[in-house]
């Protein structure tokens, strides 16, 4: 097994983030629930503690036993981690007089210190806490402070023990990579080796010794996840290999078709699941974006029941549920927040019988775009936009009919082949799905698009005529894990020229607007 870091999570929206600056080191790292802590053995190379939204100082605070992790390992604690370090060992823990949260200046007190090695005496950092740090616990030392937080940074004496209150991880803080990698590269002497080809060989290798010789069927949607994810099932376990590609009525223009054909030249065995009247008999006169969820959900995993007995003996559930699913859809023994639902995580009924496997389940979308490169899957389908679980179904607001999904696909057809036909190498933006090469159409500087129906009517002149039908709304974004996202500022040209040719050829559409909200506060998608 490869070197790791393990990540304990106490319940921060960001904790996720550690890890993606763990492995754009070339370092793996794993992320557990504070209190379901793995066994620490020899492959371990070091800890750290997240942030939280709790204070210490609450009755109910997250609490975990340090005896055999501080001062055995190298440890980091951030932020909630640091003020645990802080209070649990002696220290005092106050509230702030006002919430720390945003920029702040850190000066280096010990540039000695292995942590700090290579910063500047002054840098950015970025603070989010309500809590600070008053008095260091015996033994423990300041090594930065901020203006306004004197113990901005300690450190144990005669211990690979560090605290940080700041989020190193974030990218306002200008040196966190640095600070990050001093940890893990410096401090837990980790060598920085893992890749995507390491991740295919010890992936592969633990989907063997998991499945065995058992069938596995996989649940393909046509999106990057799921394509990664068969193409490594195959590589592990061929034959025993069954996908299910669910037409639940809701997929956008020719998709259904198209997907199917798109797989032929991977020597995937696809099955292509019809079931798309259902769907859309279950969600009729259904309004409520969470019950429309838990429909198709629910459907999904019914459709499945019903093919999987079509294969015979199959034992297993593949899914290519990625990380920000995982963080967004179940919070840390309730103290993460939710956000939202999603159909292909959180276990299956009892009544199919099937385990599950979920290979990229600890990745985020650059690092399976990557893995998937590696694998040899076609730049079309790895540069694939993220599409959501519930389909159209969540870009229709409110009741879901046959002519509002008519009047949504040829909209979004109609933008999503503007976009791929559009050559922005003059912008020269970066890739969304690689950033180290420039993007050639917008498709390609875009992390995520599509065209929202709006459960509104707006007036409208059309020839000589009043209308008075539907307005649509262009979404998209750029991102790197769909944890945060900014809307993409358009060429005028583009945004004039896919609004008139909607506008003209949609019928049911008179106007066009674009969405320029950033996630947070909003989510990318409108349900």
């Amino acid at each position: 097994m490869a070197e790791k870091i393990i990540i304990l999570d106490f319940g921060s929206q960001v904790t996720q983030l550690i890890g993606r600056r763990l492995r754009e080191l070339n370092v793996y790292c794993e992320i557990y629930p504070f209190n379901k802590v793995p066994a620490l053995d020899a492959d371990v190379k070091g800890v750290i503690l997240s942030g939280s939204p709790c204070s210490v100082r609450d009755s109910n605070a997250p609490q975990i036993d340090l005896s055999g992790i501080k001062g055995v390992f190298p440890l980091l604690g951030i932020c909630y981690g640091a003020q645990y370090l802080a209070y649990r060992f002696g220290g005092d823990v106050e509230g702030s007089l006002s919430r720390e949260y945003g920029r702040a200046t850190m000066q280096v007190v010990r540039e000695d210190s292995p942590l700090l090695s290579g910063v500047p005496a002054s840098s950015q950092v970025w603070m989010s806490h309500g809590d600070t740090i008053s008095r260091l616990p015996e033994g423990a030392e300041v090594i930065a402070s901020t203006e306004n937080v004197t113990n901005a940074a300690f450190s144990f004496k005669g211990e690979k023990t560090y605290a940080v209150q700041f989020h190193p991880e974030v990218f306002h803080t200008t040196e966190g990579s640095r600070i990050l990698g001093n940890f893990a590269l410096g401090i837990c002497g980790c060598k920085g080796d893992w890749t995507p080809d390491s991740f295919i060989e010890t992936t592969v290798e633990a989907i063997r010794k998991q499945v065995g010789d058992d069938k596995v069927i996989l649940g393909l949607s046509g999106g990057v996840d799921s394509t990664v994810a068969a193409a490594l099932l195959n590589k592990a376990i061929g034959h025993n290999l069954t996908c299910i590609f669910v037409n639940n009525g809701l997929l956008r223009k020719n998709e259904y078709e198209d997907v199917l054909e798109s797989y032929k030249s991977m020597d995937l065995n696809v099955i292509g699941a019809d079931a798309s009247k259902e769907f859309l008999a279950e969600l009729a006169g259904v309004s409520d974006p969470e019950t429309k969820r838990k429909i198709i959900g629910r459907l999904f995993v019914e459709t499945f029941d019903k093919y999987a007995r079509t294969v015979g003996n199959a034992r297993w559930l593949a899914q290519g549920t990625i990380y920000p699913d995982v963080i967004e859809s179940a919070g840390i023994e309730g103290i993460a927040s939710k956000i939202k639902s999603h159909h292909n995580v959180g276990g299956l009924p009892e009544k199919m019988n099937l385990k599950i496997v979920e290979p990229l389940r600890m990745l985020f979308k650059d690092e399976v775009r990557r893995v998937g490169r590696a694998l040899g899957i076609k730049d079309e389908l790895v540069g694939r936009h993220p599409f959501p679980g519930p389909s159209l179904a969540i870009r229709i607001i409110g009741e879901i009919t046959e002519e509002k999904l008519r009047v949504l696909r040829e909209a979004d057809d109609i933008y999503i082949r503007g976009l791929r036909n559009y050559d922005c190498s003059s912008l020269h933006l970066p890739s969304a799905s690689d950033p180290r090469v420039e993007a050639k159409t917008l498709y390609d500087a875009i992390w995520q698009a599509g065209v929202i129906l709006l459960p509104i009517k707006s007036v409208g002149v059309m020839g000589d005529e009043r209308t008075y039908e539907n307005p649509v709304a262009l979404r998209a974004v750029v991102s790197t894990d769909a944890m945060t996202a900014d809307w993409f500022h358009f060429p005028y040209d583009f945004l004039a020229n896919v609004s008139n040719e909607i506008i003209n050829k949609v019928k049911g559409v008179n106007r066009v607007v674009y969405d320029i909200s950033s996630k947070p506060p909003a989510t990318i998608e409108w349900e």
